[in-house]
């Protein structure tokens, strides 16, 4: 059976030190701020990111007329019902005051027919 041959230690450190080399060659051999590609993908990229700040502006925008369309609803609906509420007190009020003055006028004429009945017993008395 035959050993299993190892490299020895200056291959593998040779071997590690060119793979580093062209690791470097490769990352400065890539485009850079110059190349037209890189451009037009930032570009590219500037103007998705644009088109979507746009898109959420205008979602953030239709959110907002509806929170305001919602507001002035709730204040109609809530004027709407103070403005009934201050009807049935007028009415209520307008009634309390119709009684009030129906009692009063029911007491007038108890009092005046009273008073005419005991101006007939005088009468009777008299005469």
């Amino acid at each position: 059976m035959g050993k299993f041959k190892e490299a020895p230690l200056g291959d593998r450190l040779g071997t590690a030190a060119a793979a580093r080399q062209a690791m470097l060659g490769r990352f400065q051999a890539r485009s850079t701020a110059d190349d037209p590609a890189l451009i037009a993908r930032r570009a590219e990229r500037q103007a998705v990111a644009e088109a979507r700040a746009a898109r959420q502006a205008e979602r953030d925008a239709e959110r907002a007329v509806q929170e305001a369309e919602r507001l002035v609803r709730e204040t109609q609906a809530r004027a709407e019902e103070t403005r009934q509420r201050e009807v049935a007190a007028a009415d209520e009020i307008r009634l309390a005051a119709e009684a009030a003055v129906a009692a009063e006028q029911r007491e007038i004429d108890q009092k005046a027919a009273r008073d005419a009945r005991y101006a007939a017993r005088k009468a009777r008395k008299r005469g």
